[in-house]
């Protein structure tokens, strides 16, 4: 089982990302949450099987289709189970 802490920079708010990534992280079986940050990015933090995670992070690099990702941060942490699904933090 695998924990990352990601963060996700470009035209990635106000284009469905979070809910588009929630959909996507609950259909793998993923837990976790994502939320918008004040700088315009969103962040996420993903649990799971370790190939569940690098699907995840693959969808994460092109997002949904009005989305323009240029940058993706990925660091990894301890895994530590303690979602019982995902969803999206305010």
């Amino acid at each position: 089982m695998r924990r990352v802490y990601v963060k996700i920079y470009g035209k990635v708010q106000g284009v469905g990302f979070r809910y588009s990534t929630s959909w996507v992280a609950r259909k793998l079986g993923v837990k976790g949450w994502i939320r918008n940050c004040e700088d315009g990015s969103v962040e996420a933090v993903f649990e799971g099987e370790d190939d569940k995670i690098e699907k995840i992070l693959e969808w994460c690099k092109k997002g949904p289709p009005l989305a323009r990702v240029e940058k993706i941060e990925v660091k990894e942490e301890p895994y530590k189970g303690e979602f019982k699904n995902f969803f999206i933090r305010m």
